[in-house]
């Protein structure tokens, strides 16, 4: 009898369409659940917005002990020498002199499925690099692919959320979800083609690219702000699987990537890639028809050119997966003096959750955890807390005191400025110049006829999977407008006509 009613309020639920106010878990009405609130247009999000942060902290909560994303992981460790000296740029101090080595861990992932789940799934791949420089840890978090399917924080529980298995259909993942909910979402028009189209099976994970993903601040010693895109090339070829490959290793392997990095490493094959980056300067903002830290977007070559920073090579396996990898902590907010975060949305939540993940995944000093640790001297006043192996000693855990050395503010390490329009005011907007289909249709068009061909087979196949065919023609109209040939295209793979889209076209 439950499950009949349980039943018919679904049906009732999908089939009829009403108002609803979201409020807190306190009760209180959310006035915008889908815009962060940011100094003017364009500036940094405020930690005064109570909605983002406590919808944060309960997404961050929602699973223990695996990843809510990125659970299934493998990792290694090795080097990087940069290649020249990046000074003017940058004070970070692994960027200051050609040749100089850093150690580093990196964590390869697939992103939105379980631990013990095959690495043959479509599926962005994460790409963490932790570097152990002489001035703290710094994380380099970042994706196989160079753009992500949203732009702000506070839409990102509700995308892991259609992403994750159904909450009421046996614990099973559900296209009728997924694109339900991107369907809504322009902006999401780029990364989906990408995912869909071969980059979104990467081989292995010595053969696949990685990206930052977010544009950063490098500062020099000056408070000069250039911001950065990065991106990892492999010195291995690129090699991506079409999904008939992908099936036929799923059928005798689930974990082949991780197997193939340990293999590889072992057998003294250590995998190198080259890290590039993309330099931009805020004046030259306002000349590009896209919002650069917009994280839906790539700075094209003509845009911004690559210059190569350094190199790095894997060259030691984990000895514990638990201890080395399971344990590896990351997040984009462990920075470095001379590299900070722009004023990307998403890139601003992140910031909160990541630390926040990993304090409640391991625990309140999970820095202290061995792979985790700095190789530099730590000094810092925070203190106890659950396994808590830090050196403590002397009656003095406060600052200010008389009673120890004075702590002179270095104004080297102090954070850049940021300069705001006049008058500025907080907002709950999105951001200028969305542009969500441009870049969506130029990457359709650099692909070979044969990337294109396997793009709509497999997009043309999810689609087909979804019962509600307003969510398919919505989702074809996004593509439409990115390309006209692409959403055609598409429209012939799902049996649908352009007079079927038109009403979600934008105008």
């Amino acid at each position: 009898m439950l499950n009949k009613s349980l039943a018919l309020g679904f049906a009732l639920a999908t089939s009829v369409s009403f108002a609803q106010t979201l409020t807190t878990n306190s009760g209180s009405p959310v006035g915008d659940n889908q815009n962060s609130k940011t100094i003017g247009n364009n500036g940094q999000v405020l930690l005064e917005d109570i909605h983002l942060i406590e919808k944060l902290a309960a997404f961050d909560r929602e699973r223990i002990p695996e990843r809510v994303v990125h659970a299934r992981g493998a990792g290694a460790f090795g080097e990087f020498v940069a290649s020249a000296d990046f000074s003017d740029v940058t004070m970070a101090d692994f960027l200051s002199q050609a040749g100089k080595k850093t150690p580093l861990m990196v964590r390869f992932s697939t992103v939105t499925h379980q631990q013990g789940s095959p690495e043959t799934y479509r599926d962005p791949r994460g790409f963490a690099v932790k570097f152990y420089t002489q001035e703290g840890n710094y994380d380099l978090v970042g994706n196989n692919l160079p753009v992500f399917f949203i732009r702000d924080a506070i839409k990102f529980p509700d995308m892991v959320h259609a992403f994750k298995p159904s909450p009421i259909m046996n614990n099973a993942s559900d296209p009728n979800r997924v694109f339900d909910f991107f369907s809504n979402l322009p902006e999401s028009t780029h990364m989906l083609t990408w995912l869909f189209s071969d980059y979104g099976i990467p081989a292995n994970y010595r053969q696949m690219e990685g990206n930052g993903v977010h544009a950063y601040k490098w500062v020099n010693e000056n408070g000069e702000v250039t911001y950065v895109k990065y991106k990892w090339v492999p010195q291995q070829e690129i090699k991506n699987l079409t999904q008939e490959e992908a099936n036929k290793i799923q059928s005798t392997a689930i974990e082949h990537a991780t197997v193939d990095l340990y293999t590889e490493i072992a057998k003294g094959n250590f995998p190198k890639w080259d890290l590039y980056v993309q330099m931009l300067k805020a004046e030259d903002f306002d000349k590009l028809d896209f919002n650069p830290v917009d994280v839906t977007k790539i700075w094209p070559e003509a845009v911004a050119k690559s210059v190569k920073v350094g190199t790095m090579t894997l060259n030691e396996n984990a000895t514990n997966y638990f201890q080395q990898v399971e344990q590896a902590a990351f997040s984009p907010g462990t920075l470095v003096p001379g590299i900070e975060p722009s004023e990307d949305k998403l890139l601003q939540g992140r910031l909160f959750s990541y630390f926040d993940t990993q304090r409640h995944r391991i625990g309140g000093n999970f820095q202290q955890v061995d792979v985790n640790r700095p190789i530099n001297n730590v000094k810092t006043y925070n203190q106890d807390g659950y396994m808590s192996m830090r050196k403590q000693e002397g009656d003095i855990n406060y600052q200010p005191s008389t009673n120890q050395p004075e702590v002179v503010d270095n104004a080297k390490f102090k954070y850049s400025k940021s300069v705001f329009p006049a008058g500025t005011t907080t907002v709950q907007a999105k951001i200028d110049k969305e542009n969500n289909f441009a870049q969506a249709g130029e990457l359709y068009r650099s692909f070979s006829k044969k990337d294109q061909d396997n793009l709509i087979k497999n997009l043309g196949g999810a689609l087909n999977a979804v019962q509600n065919k307003v969510i398919v023609k919505k989702m074809i109209a996004h593509f439409y407008q990115a390309d006209k040939t692409y959403g055609e295209r598409l429209l012939k793979a799902t049996n649908l006509k352009v007079s079927d889209i038109q009403e979600y076209i934008k105008k």
